[in-house]
């Protein structure tokens, strides 16, 4: 068996364009009058080329934090500022109660991002190869199952290359493959001098080397930079009798075991 395990990575400087930072300024928010407080006195900064990482318990409001970065809500009070033109946001739960096919979904949402019909062809064309979906193509959205519904989610928000990419539990019901496609995919965000926000609760994230860390907890906001230290990815192999042991040792010596994998003809 084959357990990967993450030690200390191996991350290039990443390319910081022209774009600015997003600011959140005192930003509180509640959904109605009178009720308690989501998220309060909220103060922070996204710069070209971050990934941050949200972390927080379900109902924390990691969820309310992305969508008010995203543009998707609005504060109650205080402001997020200096969002830029294109913002490539991906809820925990593709919205696939909609009408036409996954083909005629993307090629619509392409045109509403700007690319005109000869170019959003090619982008939507380059997203279902990549992320598997050539079997789907013409293939009714209510009929999706979550995870294939997931990867249309995620496609639709990468048809334009976005300035800022916001993803809500990313990984929660894809497939292994797709699952080990989203740390490439964010680093090509990078690369470009666009920043990256993902909330995760599966440890999906030990995967996105030099990640700020955001954590909601009682409606408020803490933030640490980025661990300074590199990280690499380590495949150790061992005995399948002592898989479970080997596994907890790696954890004990404060190591990340991001996947266990039958190694074939073993």
């Amino acid at each position: 068996m084959l357990a990967e395990a993450v030690g200390n990575a191996c991350t290039a400087s990443r390319n910081r364009w022209h774009n600015r930072p997003v600011h959140l300024d005192d930003v509180w928010l509640r959904y109605h009058r009178g009720t308690p407080w989501v998220l309060q006195a909220v103060n922070a900064r996204v710069e070209p080329g971050d990934i941050v990482v949200v972390l927080g318990r379900n109902g924390a409001g990691k969820s309310t934090l992305l969508q008010l970065i995203a543009g998707v809500l609005r504060p109650t009070r205080g402001r997020v500022s200096d969002r830029p033109a294109v913002v490539g946001w991906v809820p925990e739960r593709f919205p696939a109660d909609q009408a036409g096919t996954v083909t005629g979904y993307l090629r619509a949402m392409a045109a509403v991002r700007g690319l005109r019909p000869a170019a959003a062809a090619r982008a939507v064309d380059a997203w279902v190869q990549r992320l598997g979906l050539d079997a789907f193509r013409d293939v009714k959205l209510p009929e999706l199952s979550k995870g294939t519904a997931q990867k249309v989610g995620l496609a639709q928000a990468l048809l334009a290359p976005p300035d800022l990419l916001i993803l809500d539990e990313p990984w929660e019901g894809l497939d292994a493959a797709t699952r080990d496609l989203v740390p490439g995919i964010v680093l090509e965000v990078v690369a470009r001098g666009g920043s990256v926000l993902v909330s995760d609760h599966r440890g999906e994230t030990v995967r996105l080397p030099g990640a700020a860390t955001w954590t909601v907890a009682d409606g408020t906001l803490t933030t640490a930079a980025p661990d300074s230290g590199q990280r690499c990815v380590v495949e150790v192999a061992v005995e399948a009798a002592d898989l479970a042991g080997a596994v907890a040792r790696l954890r004990e010596q404060g190591h990340h075991v991001l996947r266990v994998r039958e190694e074939v003809g073993s």
